[in-house]
C-alpha cells in the first residue's frame, strides 16, 4: 500500500487539488470539478491515496464555517390541523407545521416573554415531488455555541414549551459549510478482489463497520442498508446475500444489484412476490422473510398493511394477518409469541405444527410463522407429514431477476442519479409520509445529515461515498438533493442513497476509521456493510 506524497496545491476553478510530484502519476479518482456545495469559489482541497490496485480513496474538504450560522432553539409544534386559538405546547411533537399552527405557538411564546421567529421551509423539486412550501418552523434565539443554546433551554421548558437545539448551517439552506466527503473509487478492470456484502450473523445482531473490515481482512468498507433494532430482525428491506434471499422488498423501493466482481452494478426499483403452496393444493401469499410477523419495517408490503402498502421510510406498518418464513440465518429461533408455527425439514416436509411461535429453526430447513387469519390457514394446511413448497420472485423495474451465488442485492433508497441526471424519487422511495406531519421530510430529506451513497460512473467504476455531518464547524452534512448533486459531480451516472445519519461509516484496512461518525458515543453498530476484499 503506497501513500501519495503531496507536493503542491494546484487551483482548478474553485478546487484546490493536492497533487504528487510530476514523476508520480496521480491514481484515477473522481473528477476534479468542484462539489456543488455552497457558493462558487469556496476553497476545496482533495487528497488522494491508492489503497490497492484499482482502489482509490479521495477525501474532499470544502468550504469553511460562516459567522452567519448560529445555534438556535427549535420549538416543537402541535401536529398539523386546525390548532384553534391556543395550541397546546405540552402536546407538541412536530418541528414543522402549517403557518396558522406556527403563528399560534409564536404568539404564546411572545406572551411568555420570548422573541420567536416563524420561518418558512421550502423544498426542491424531485422526480415525483413538486418544489414549494413545505411548512413553517418556530425558533428562539441565536447562540454562538451549542452549550449556550443548551443553557437557554430550561427557560422554555419551564414555560411549558418543548424544544431542542439546532445549527442553522445544517438547515439545508445557504451556507459556506464546511463539508467533508470521502470517496472510494473501485475500478473493476484493475481491482482483483471482491466487492462483498457483509451481513451480521445472526440477522438479529449488529456489528461496527470497523469490526467487519478488520475481521474480514478488507481493504476498506462502508456501512450498507437500513436495519431493524437489534434482536428484532435484520435488513429493513430487500436483501439477498450471495444469491440467498434473506428479506423481502419494500415494494417499489430502490435497491442495488451488486456482483462481487464489481462489474455491471445496477440500481432499480425492486419488488418481491412470495407464495406458499400446501400439499393439498391450497395457496397463500407469503408476506415476508426473517422478520416479526405483523411488523413491516419501512412498509411497502402486501396483503392489506396499515396505514399503507407503499414504502414509508422509518415507519413500521402493521398487518394482523401474516405468514412469514424464517431461515437459519435469522438465528437459533424465530421470534416468540401467539399464533401458529410450522417447522420444516430441508425437503419442505412439516415435522411439527406448534400453537405458539418461537421454535428452533432447523439448520437445513425453515419455519413458517403465522398470526391472525394466516394462523388459521397454516393450521388447516400444514399438517405434520405433509409438504409446503415456496415460490420466490424478485423483480427489478418490473423484470424478473435471477439470483446467483456471486451477486448480492441491497435495498435502501432513495435513488439519487439516473442515466446521468439528478433523479430523486422521494414519493416512490417512501420519503413522503402518509399523514399531515411533515417533520420527517424536513429532518431527513431537507436538512443536512451524514449520508452514505453508492453509484457507478460512465467508466463502470463503483463509487462508495461517505459524507460526514452533524458536526458543526467540521462537516455539516448533505440534504438529499445535495447528495444527488454531489454524486453527479463525482461522475456517477447511476446512484442511490444507503443508510446514513449515525450509521455513516467508512473504514480502511485494520478497521481504521476514514470519516468521523456522528453519534456522540462514536461509531455505531450496524446491520451490514459493503467490503472490498482481497482474493
Amino acid at each position: 500500500m503506497k501513500r501519495m506524497i503531496v507536493a503542491a496545491a494546484v487551483s482548478v476553478g474553485s478546487v484546490v487539488a493536492l497533487v504528487p510530484p510530476a514523476a508520480a502519476a496521480a491514481p484515477p479518482g473522481p473528477p476534479a470539478a468542484a462539489l456543488p456545495l455552497g457558493p462558487a469559489g469556496l476553497h476545496e482541497e482533495r487528497s488522494t491515496e491508492r489503497l490497492a490496485p484499482g482502489v482509490v480513496l479521495t477525501s474532499i474538504v470544502r468550504g469553511h464555517k460562516s459567522d452567519a450560522d448560529a445555534w438556535t432553539l427549535h420549538v416543537r409544534l402541535p401536529v398539523s390541523g386546525d390548532p384553534g386559538p391556543r395550541p397546546d405546547p405540552a402536546k407538541a411533537t412536530a418541528v414543522i407545521a402549517p403557518k396558522q399552527t406556527a403563528e399560534g405557538v409564536a404568539r404564546q411564546l411572545t406572551e411568555a416573554g420570548f422573541q420567536p421567529r416563524v420561518e418558512a421551509v421550502h423544498g426542491p423539486a424531485f422526480a415525483d415531488v413538486r418544489a414549494g412550501l413545505v411548512g413553517y418552523t418556530v425558533r428562539v434565539g441565536r447562540y454562538a455555541t451549542e452549550a449556550e443554546a443548551q443553557k437557554a433551554l430550561p427557560a422554555l421548558t419551564a414555560a411549558g414549551f418543548r424544544a431542542g437545539t439546532s445549527y442553522t448551517a445544517q438547515d439545508g439552506g445557504a451556507t459556506t459549510g464546511p463539508w467533508r466527503v470521502h470517496v472510494l473509487t473501485i475500478d473493476p478492470r484493475r481491482f482483483r478482489g471482491r466487492v462483498a456484502a457483509s451481513l451480521s450473523a445472526p440477522l438479529t445482531s449488529l456489528n461496527k463497520v470497523s469490526e467487519l473490515v478488520r475481521a474480514g481482512g478488507a481493504i476498506a468498507g462502508v456501512n450498507g442498508t437500513y436495519f431493524t433494532p437489534q434482536g428484532k430482525g435484520g435488513p429493513a428491506g430487500l436483501y439477498a446475500l450471495n444469491g440467498q434471499l434473506l428479506s423481502e422488498a419494500n415494494n417499489g423501493r430502490t435497491a442495488m444489484i451488486l456482483p462481487e466482481d464489481g462489474r455491471n452494478v445496477r440500481f432499480a426499483g425492486m419488488s418481491s412476490q412470495f407464495t406458499v403452496r400446501a400439499e393439498d393444493g391450497a395457496r397463500r401469499e407469503l408476506d415476508g422473510l426473517n422478520r416479526v410477523p405483523g411488523e413491516v419495517n419501512n412498509c411497502g408490503g402486501v396483503g392489506g398493511d396499515q396505514p399503507t402498502e407503499r414504502p414509508q421510510h422509518d415507519v413500521t406498518c402493521t398487518d394482523p394477518d401474516e405468514l412469514v418464513a424464517f431461515t437459519a440465518r435469522y438465528g437459533a429461533t424465530g421470534p416468540s409469541g401467539a399464533g401458529a408455527e410450522a417447522v420444516l425439514d430441508r425437503h419442505g416436509r412439516v415435522t411439527e405444527l406448534r400453537e405458539t411461535r418461537g421454535a428452533a429453526i432447523p439448520a437445513d430447513g425453515r419455519t413458517v410463522q403465522a398470526v391472525g387469519t394466516a394462523a388459521d390457514w397454516l393450521r388447516a394446511h400444514a399438517r405434520p407429514g405433509t409438504r409446503l413448497s415456496f415460490t420466490e420472485r424478485i423483480l427489478a423495474d418490473g423484470r424478473p431477476v435471477a439470483l446467483n451465488p456471486r451477486t448480492s442485492i441491497l435495498g435502501a433508497g432513495p435513488r439519487l442519479v439516473r442515466d446521468g441526471r439528478v433523479w430523486v424519487n422521494a414519493y416512490g422511495d417512501g420519503l413522503v409520509h402518509t399523514g399531515d406531519d411533515e417533520s420527517f421530510y424536513y429532518n431527513w430529506v431537507l436538512r443536512r445529515n451524514p449520508r452514505t451513497m453508492a453509484g457507478v460512473d460512465a467508466q463502470g467504476r463503483l463509487l462508495l461515498v461517505a459524507a460526514d455531518g452533524r458536526a458543526a464547524g467540521h462537516s455539516e452534512g448533505l440534504s438529499v438533493d445535495e447528495a444527488a448533486r454531489v454524486m453527479k459531480a463525482l461522475g456517477a451516472v447511476q446512484a442511490m442513497n444507503l443508510d446514513g445519519g449515525g450509521s455513516t461509516t467508512m473504514a480502511r484496512a485494520g478497521g481504521a476509521l476514514v470519516n468521523r461518525p456522528s453519534d456522540a458515543a462514536g461509531e455505531r453498530s450496524v446491520g451490514d456493510g459493503i467490503l472490498l476484499l482481497p482474493r
